[in-house]
């Protein structure tokens, strides 16, 4: 469905796409972090624990991002797109 010039299908498509990035960059975070922990490198494992953190806060956001669009579409009503 397009909607003020924009196709919010493949928005939200390109916001999953972004979340799968996400997931599998959190998951590597993850190992990571324990292998460092393992190896004795307290430190980076926090540190590396602490950006998966974030990372899990980036996925909330594109949650809302997609659970938006609608909402979006709905208030941006108005704008004219003609072609040339």
């Amino acid at each position: 469905m397009c909607s003020n010039g924009v196709n919010t299908g493949q928005l939200e498509t390109m916001i999953a796409m972004i979340d799968d990035v996400c997931k599998v960059s959190r998951r590597q975070m993850h190992n990571l972090a324990h292998t460092a922990e393992d190896a004795g490198f307290e430190t980076v494992g926090m540190k590396l624990h602490a950006a998966q953190s974030l990372m899990d806060d980036v996925r909330a956001l594109l949650d809302e991002a997609k659970d938006a669009i609608e909402d979006d579409a709905e208030d941006a009503g108005g704008v004219q797109v003609s072609l040339v």
